[in-house]
């Protein structure tokens, strides 16, 4: 299924049904008097936020969603029905935005979430409202109301706890399939990741969380360089960043520099967030150059760097262990105690993939 996360559609509430001008008129029943009946109220559009979806592709090939209009008023006092809603089911995280493509109207945070973003227009009263002492034979109703419209931009943020960001080429994806059972596609060249990626991570049956890894950044991302920042929203949400650096490059301090730059001219709190620093792929380098790389990133960054190895899954418990403090600190809850003995044993799949 191919990865969409913003799409423009047109909306617009159902008219109400006009109102009947009717009389009775039946057999022995002499000035029997109007019976018009109401028109139905037009449908309203909803949105709604489902479980199991990813990506806004059903908006790809489809972008105008109109409500039914409401059925009119017969005779015999029969009121019209109301016209059908239409629901527009996301994905948890989309945020509806005005068409400025800046105002967020609502934000669909949380899965069941339904919101009513057009009202259906009211039915026009038929004539058996307007009859008095006055008028007793009135020949007029009211026509329907007409329904609302506008068009919107649906813009996704996925939903995950951590994310992974990185240069191209960092072992982010290689990293995201050795902790979760994600298969992201690997390859050895740059922007092999097009579209972000999701994992679970179990550490336990009782520890748990959502990894997110996105296309890789490269200097001057925030003016269009690359990918650009697009995909930086999906990482907005998170607890904390797994800040990934490819130790076999000659100039580690540099990449995190570059990455930091781009995380602060981006905006949106994505450089106050906890950072948590790896440096990743060690299994290739001898332990006096991982020794001399760690401390040229420590030097500049103010503390010590993971040693990490998505390959050999070298350092990936205590990277992962890290995050999920920080994890816990955003959902309010007491985070694990730094001795051995209270980290507990990681559990295993029976039958799949352990970290």
């Amino acid at each position: 299924m191919k990865f969409l996360d913003q799409a423009k559609i047109y909306i617009r509430s159902g008219n109400g049904g006009g109102g009947s001008v009717s009389f009775r008129r039946e057999k022995f029943i002499p000035e029997g008097g109007p019976d018009g009946g109401d028109g139905g109220r037009g449908g309203d559009v909803w949105i709604e936020a489902v479980e199991g979806l990813n990506t806004l592709i059903d908006y790809r090939y489809r972008q105008h969603f109109r409500a039914q209009t409401g059925h009119h008023g017969q005779g015999r006092q029969m009121h019209g029905a109301k016209g059908d809603d239409v629901v527009l089911k996301v994905p948890v995280g989309t945020e509806v935005l005005d068409e400025d493509k800046d105002t967020v109207l609502v934000d669909m945070d949380h899965a069941g979430k339904r919101v009513r973003l057009l009202a259906g227009g009211n039915g026009g009263w038929g004539n058996t409202r307007f009859k008095g002492p006055v008028n007793r034979a009135p020949t007029h109703a009211n026509p329907g109301q007409e329904g609302e419209e506008r068009w919107i931009w649906l813009r996704l943020k996925l939903i995950a706890d951590v994310g992974l960001a990185g240069l191209p080429n960092a072992g982010k994806s290689t990293f995201l399939a050795a902790v979760s059972a994600a298969r992201p596609k690997v390859a050895d060249y740059p922007f092999t990741t097009l579209t972000p990626n999701l994992g679970v991570v179990d550490l336990s049956a009782t520890e748990r969380f959502v990894i997110a890894d996105i296309p890789g950044l490269i200097e001057g991302a925030h003016e269009g360089a690359g990918l650009g920042t697009r995909f930086l929203g999906h990482v907005e949400r998170t607890g904390c960043l797994i800040h990934l650096i490819d130790a076999t490059q000659d100039d580690v301090v540099e990449a995190w520099r570059i990455i930091r730059g781009e995380l602060e001219a981006y905006g949106q709190g994505l450089g106050d967030k906890p950072e948590i620093l790896a440096l990743n792929k060690v299994d290739a380098l001898t332990p006096e150059l991982r020794a001399e790389k760690a401390a040229e990133l420590e030097a500049v960054a103010g503390r010590t760097p993971f040693l990490v190895s998505g390959v050999s899954g070298e350092g990936v418990t205590a990277v992962l262990r890290a995050a999920w403090a920080e994890v816990l600190k955003r959902r309010g809850e007491a985070p694990p105690s730094d001795d051995e003995d209270d980290l507990g044993q990681i559990e295993t799949t029976p039958g799949g993939w352990a970290p």
